[in-house]
């Protein structure tokens, strides 16, 4: 089983904005995208898109891939700790 990943947001928000002293305003305004948007993101109701990881690379805040393999990790820890119906293997067809 997958470990507990942080949001990515909460990564976004304590590792990036924080320690540059941006608030969200100013660094939505700097990605080109809403206040909401970005705002939704850092504390954890939204995702972090293909569009947004593209922006943030393009913003020099690491790689695009980094931000979408987070999202990814993200997403398969949280579906681990959902119950799931009892799955069978795939075989041929009888």
């Amino acid at each position: 089983m997958m470990k507990n990943h942080p949001h990515p947001g909460e990564l976004l928000r304590e590792d990036v904005l924080i320690p540059l002293g941006i608030e969200v305003t100013e660094a939505a305004r700097r990605l080109g995208v809403s206040r909401t948007t970005l705002s939704r993101v850092i504390n954890g109701h939204a995702g972090i898109s293909p569009d947004l990881a593209i922006r943030l690379e393009q913003a020099g805040v690491s790689s695009a891939r980094f931000w979408m393999n987070l999202q990814a990790n993200y997403e398969l820890s949280k579906a681990q700790e959902r119950d799931l119906p009892v799955v069978r293997r795939l075989q041929p067809a009888a």
